[in-house]
């Protein structure tokens, strides 16, 4: 990798990392020659994934810190910056991935929504607020990253509560970087990943689905273009029939129709035929 954070010694911290994407980038930062941070809720599989990327670090065990975290804790996330910041110093990297599928009901007891919102989505806030203002102020090249979903733009039926926090994401990923890009003299940019298809959290591969490690792949090149939006495909979707479905939602507002027109009935020939 010719991108400058991707440097021996440099730091990365990654929430969600025990398993899938996140383990499979820690994996990858950690063959740079990167300090990993692993940042999980699940004490016993950080364990296990620690070992693992040890195991791939240029520079050894030295080079990996495991610090259990609920990133839904506010007072947890400043603890791990000051675990950060005793053990390694300034981030280079800070990937906020940590995502929760609570599932529940418009009408029923609301407590999931809020659960799945402080991970979510207040996850990623506090990870920002608290890595962020020490990244600008070092002056060096760095980047955030922040996991979103299709499921936050295209908003399919069938699991409201996460694709409401990964929308969160998404607005707030944008915002983020329109206020570094307008501050002088910063150095951080900020980006969004949308994985497809992926198989993550021990479940078994299905054809048609990505590996984490694809993935990774994708958000490299996406980081090497420069790229804000690093939209993945999978063996089912290609990248033009994510461009056309993104766009078919957007035309649900510009052209009237009912929202999420695509499961609506009434528009599958309509569909079909923008789709190709």
């Amino acid at each position: 990798m010719s991108h400058p954070i991707f440097q021996t010694g440099r730091t990365a911290v990654v929430t969600g990392a025990s398993s899938g994407i996140g383990l499979a980038a820690c994996r990858r930062f950690a063959g740079f020659g990167m300090n990993v941070v692993m940042v999980d809720i699940e004490t016993s599989a950080l364990q296990s994934a620690q070992a693992d990327i040890a195991a791939a670090s240029t520079r050894g065990g030295d080079a990996v810190l495991a610090v259990p975290t609920d990133v839904a804790d506010p007072n947890a996330i400043d603890a791990l910056k000051a675990a950060v910041d005793a053990r390694y110093g300034p981030v280079a990297l800070l990937m906020n991935n940590a995502a929760t599928r609570l599932s529940g009901t418009f009408w029923d007891d609301p407590t999931p929504w809020r659960q799945a919102m402080e991970v979510n989505f207040w996850g990623v806030v506090s990870g920002v607020r608290a890595f962020v203002p020490d990244m600008m102020a070092t002056g060096a090249q760095s980047v955030v990253i922040n996991t979103g979903s299709k499921q936050g733009i295209t908003n399919p039926p069938g699991n409201t509560i996460y694709n409401v926090g990964k929308s969160a994401v998404k607005t707030y990923t944008e915002a983020l970087q329109h206020e570094l890009r307008r501050t002088e003299g910063c150095r951080v940019t900020a980006h969004l990943l949308v994985p497809g298809w992926t198989t993550t959290g021990g479940r078994a591969h299905q054809p048609g689905a990505w590996l984490p490690d694809q993935v990774i792949d994708e958000l490299l090149a996406g980081l090497e273009r420069g790229s804000f939006y690093i939209v993945c495909p999978d063996d089912e979707t290609s990248h033009e029939e994510d461009r056309r479905r993104i766009l078919w939602a957007a035309h649900d507002i510009t052209e009237d129709r009912p929202p999420l027109s695509r499961w609506h009935g009434g528009y599958d020939e309509e569909f079909a035929r923008f789709e190709g």
